[in-house]
C-alpha cells in the first residue's frame, strides 16, 4: 500500500485518518497546531475499537490499523514519499491558495495534491500552480470511514490520469467515488442536499410544517429507501413500466409544485429564531456533542448492516 499524507487535522481530517489506515495505508500527520495530531490519535483510540465490533476492520485489529498513523514532524517530512494529500484545512479560499502553494512546492511532481473543501471549486486554489494538473477535489461526506461517498471533482487542468488515479484509490480503499466532469458551485451532493434543504426551509417559513415535521418525512420516509438505492432507482421501481413510466405518470405533479418553489426563505433573523427554538427544545445545545457520537454509533450499525444485506440479499 502506498503512503498517504493528511494535511490539516480537523473533524474531517482526523476521519480521513480512519479511512485511509484501515485500508492498509501508511498515513502520515500532520497540522499546523501540533496538538491536532494527538487529538486525531487519541479520536483513533477511541473510534477504531468500536468499528471493530461492529465488524468494521475487516478482521484486522484495531490496535494493528492505528499503527499505521504516524507522526510527521513538519510538512516536508509528511510529504515524503506520499503518492496522495489529502488536505483538510478550513474552509477559505486564501488559506488554500497557500498551503497549496507549499504542497506543490514540497510534494514530488507524481504526488496528487486532492483537497477535501465542500464548497472552494479547485480552480480557484490550482490556477497559478506549476503543478496544477495533479490538483483537484476529493470531498468527502462525513465522517469518511462511515460514509463511503467521496466527490472527485477536478479543475479544467486536471490532468485525465490524475482523476482516474485518485478515483482507483478511493475505490481500493472501500470508497464509492462521484468522478465528476468538471467543476461546479456545490459539485453534486451539496447541489441535491441544497435543493432539499432550501425546500425544507419554505416549509417551515410558511408554517406549513415544523422542523420535527420536515425530519420525519425524511427520517422516517424518504431516507429509509434512499439509504440503499438512489432517487433515480426509487422512481425506476415505482411505477410498473420503470423510470419513463413514472415520469409520464407523475411529471406533472413536479411542474405544479415547481413554481411554488422559486423563492428563498431567510435561513437568519425571525425565521433561524424559530428554527432554532425548535431544534433546541427537542436537543439542548448542551446535548449536541452527545448526539454526534450517538450519531456515529448509528452509523456504524448502519454500515455493519449495509455489508451484511449487500452479501445476503445482494446489492
Amino acid at each position: 500500500m502506498s503512503k498517504i499524507a493528511l494535511v490539516g487535522l480537523g473533524l474531517v481530517g482526523r476521519a480521513w485518518a480512519i479511512s485511509f489506515a484501515r485500508a492498509g495505508h501508511e498515513v502520515a500527520l500532520w497540522d499546523e497546531r501540533p496538538e491536532a495530531i494527538d487529538e486525531t490519535l487519541t479520536f483513533a483510540n477511541k473510534v477504531l475499537p468500536q468499528l471493530d465490533d461492529q465488524g468494521l476492520l475487516d478482521g484486522e485489529a484495531a490496535l494493528s490499523v492505528r499503527g499505521r498513523l504516524r507522526r510527521a514532524g513538519s510538512l516536508e517530512e509528511a510529504l515524503d514519499g506520499a503518492a496522495h494529500v489529502q488536505e483538510s484545512a478550513p474552509e477559505d479560499v486564501e488559506a488554500k491558495r497557500e498551503i497549496f502553494a507549499r504542497l506543490d512546492r514540497a510534494a514530488e511532481t507524481e504526488t496528487v495534491l486532492a483537497s477535501s473543501t465542500s464548497a472552494i471549486l479547485p480552480s480557484l486554489f490550482a490556477e497559478a500552480l506549476k503543478g496544477r494538473a495533479r490538483c483537484l477535489v476529493a470531498h468527502p461526506i462525513n465522517p469518511p470511514y462511515l460514509i463511503p461517498a467521496v466527490e472527485v471533482v477536478p479543475s479544467p487542468w486536471t490532468d485525465a490520469d490524475v482523476v482516474e488515479r485518485t478515483t482507483a484509490l478511493f475505490r481500493a480503499a472501500g470508497h464509492t467515488p462521484i468522478a465528476m466532469t468538471r467543476e461546479i458551485d456545490g459539485f453534486v451532493v451539496n447541489r441535491l442536499q441544497g435543493a432539499l434543504l432550501e425546500e425544507a426551509f419554505r416549509l417551515v417559513a410558511e408554517g406549513l410544517a415544523t422542523t420535527e415535521d420536515i425530519d420525519v418525512a425524511l427520517r422516517e420516509g424518504l431516507a429509509l429507501r434512499w439509504s440503499f438505492m438512489g432517487p433515480f432507482e426509487t422512481i425506476d421501481l415505482n411505477a410498473p413500466e420503470g423510470v419513463r413510466d413514472y415520469a409520464e405518470r407523475y411529471q406533472h405533479i413536479y411542474a405544479r409544485i415547481f413554481p411554488s418553489t422559486q423563492w428563498r426563505a431567510d435561513w437568519s433573523g425571525p425565521m433561524m429564531d424559530r428554527i432554532e427554538a425548535e431544534r433546541r427544545a427537542r436537543l439542548p445545545a448542551g446535548g449536541l456533542g452527545e448526539r454526534a457520537a450517538w450519531r456515529d454509533r448509528r452509523l456504524m450499525a448502519l454500515a455493519a448492516h449495509k455489508r451484511w444485506a449487500g452479501k445476503e440479499i445482494g446489492d
